[in-house]
């Protein structure tokens, strides 16, 4: 962290102020100046310091009630910093997809780390080999869901030289139209065997992503998850992770969070303890439209709620039309893959007056750069007002914003949260 307080601001930073050019993020930091009259230019987008705890401390209570080890999943924002909260708040370790996202995790002190993925790439798997065998104490777990990509990944581990075996999941697809995967347990038991057949891979789990599950609702969810439990069990039975101390079985996206607690309870006594392992990541950030709506605190409010952290202020550049206007931020600023934008308060550039948007008041397109508004006639928008935007899909934000200020409910930016894309 102190390493990323050192990076100089410059031009690369859209939002941040001009006249900060040169000062480190630390200093900037440390100057704790407002988003409205501190010098950031719009449009800019902002994590709250308040949503953040928040979200931070109900997962960290949540899997701890319910017995799940948490390694979030870090593609969501690949932000060090972020990464850094989560381990202090009883992660396990981090969540990534590619491999470029564990190099970014590793870069940064992250000693253990989850691949969600399957990797067949000889470079990849060479600075994975080359990790393993330089520090003992990493650790690192992918998926594998074919003989052929067993075959690969041998190939390449042994051509590195690789010394240390390198841990395996076993994936189980969610379905006929799911996406990665194995789809029978027939063909998970060979592949198990495929695994054992070779010295470079080490078979220490089950995982897949119950978020593929064709026309998913709790029934067919917790009816995949049992699968894969079955399947841990099977294995273990087959005698497939005598090698290993501890067996992971892993699901967990956002969205059936509370199915994979409910099934993961039921999990028999295995050969070893078993590491129930959650990797759900858009908890975080949250977001104004899909996360809201699908969240599993929906299903058990008693067990709390999430906020959403995003904040993507704009300026009204134009109201041709009483019933028009366009905002500064487009396609550039804000995700639109699972719904677009929409207003969320008004800050009046006359007097810094916040407001909530009158009824009607709604974002209607993206162009790259600026918003389309639908304003009632009557609605007493601006050229000049800031209007605050509420994100869907935190997934797809982070990626468009290299440097995101975090701030407080007043608006006085506390830090900055650096993403490596």
């Amino acid at each position: 962290m102190a390493e990323l307080d050192r990076e100089r601001i410059d031009h690369r930073f859209k939002g941040l102020p001009p006249d900060a050019e040169g000062l480190t993020l630390g200093e900037l930091a440390a100057q704790r100046r407002s988003l409205f009259d501190g010098g950031f230019t719009t449009p800019v987008l902002v994590l709250s310091e308040e949503a953040l705890d928040h979200n931070l401390g109900l997962l960290e209570r949540y899997t701890a009630e319910h017995g799940l080890v948490f390694a979030p999943h870090g593609k969501t924002s690949m932000a060090p910093r972020l990464f850094a909260r989560q381990l202090a708040h009883g992660a396990w370790g981090i969540t990534v997809a590619v491999p470029h996202q564990a190099r970014v995790a590793h870069a940064f002190g992250v000693r253990r780390i989850f691949l969600a993925n399957e990797v067949v790439d000889p470079a990849a798997l060479r600075w994975i080999g080359r990790q393993l065998d330089a520090d003992p104490d990493f650790t690192l777990l992918c998926y594998v869901d074919s003989v052929r990509g067993v075959t690969l990944m041998d190939e390449a581990l042994r051509a590195a030289g690789t010394r240390r075996p390198l841990d395996v999941v076993i994936e189980l697809g969610a379905g006929e139209q799911a996406r990665t995967g194995v789809r029978t347990e027939a063909e998970c038991l060979a592949l198990a065997e495929a695994v054992a057949a070779v010295p470079s891979l080490r078979l220490v789990g089950v995982a897949g992503y119950e978020g593929e599950v064709p026309d998913a609702d709790p029934e067919r969810v917790h009816a995949w998850l049992r699968r894969l439990v079955a399947l841990a069990a099977d294995l273990d039975a087959a005698g497939r992770f005598a090698d290993t101390q501890e067996i992971v079985i892993s699901a967990g996206g956002s969205a059936w969070f509370d199915a994979v607690a409910d099934v993961f309870a039921e999990i028999p006594e295995l050969s070893a303890p078993v590491m129930k392992l959650l990797r759900s990541g858009a908890y975080l950030t949250h977001d104004d439209d899909h996360y809201r709506r699908i969240t599993p605190f929906n299903r058990v409010p008693a067990e709390g709620h999430l906020e959403p952290a995003f904040r993507l202020w704009a300026q009204v550049l134009s109201r041709p039309t009483p019933t028009q206007a366009f905002l500064n931020a487009g396609k550039r600023d804000a995700p639109y893959d699972l719904g677009l934008p929409h207003p969320v308060a008004v800050r009046s550039a006359r007097d810094g007056s916040v407001r909530d948007p009158s009824p009607g008041f709604a974002v209607t397109k993206l162009s790259d750069q600026h918003a389309w508004l639908s304003v009632p006639a009557a609605e007493p928008l601006e050229v000049g007002d800031w209007v605050a935007l509420g994100l869907s899909h935190p997934c797809t934000t982070f990626d468009k914003w290299p440097l995101i200020p975090v701030a407080r409910a007043d608006g006085t930016a506390t830090s900055f949260v650096r993403t490596f894309f």
